[in-house]
């Protein structure tokens, strides 16, 4: 291994048993169950709910990853719709956000974004 690689390892205390459950049509949601480093349950920890699912846009596929604040799968599934449209909305806003600082950065010529083929007259 190279010299000025940092060393990587797991978190033994920080580890996860991962479930997944989907309807195969509009998301799914994952349950990261807090274990041990021997595998066992940690109920010292709560469980985690996580969503996720694509919005379509005009670009293609937009992954959404969201969590989602449940007590159990049954409450996750009652959540889901509002936090995969609340995440959605962030998506939306972040993208006309980034649209918006790039239709204002100046136009200096000769540094791409120009026409092909155009003049190469330069000021």
């Amino acid at each position: 291994m190279a010299d000025n690689m940092p060393e990587i390892k797991i978190d033994a205390d920080n580890m996860y048993r991962e479930e997944s459950f989907s309807d195969l049509k509009v998301g799914s949601i994952r349950r990261l169950i807090p274990v041990n480093a021997s595998g066992e349950d940690d109920t010292a920890r709560e469980i985690i709910y996580e969503g996720s699912a694509s919005l379509m846009t005009p670009a293609g596929s937009l992954p959404l990853s969201f969590e989602l604040e449940a007590d159990g799968l049954a409450d996750a599934i009652a959540k889901f719709p509002e936090a995969v449209n609340a995440a959605a909305e962030r998506a939306i806003d972040e993208l006309k956000e980034m649209q918006r600082q790039q239709s204002q950065k100046i136009q200096v010529p000769g540094q791409g974004g120009g026409q092909q083929g155009g003049s190469r007259i330069q000021f």
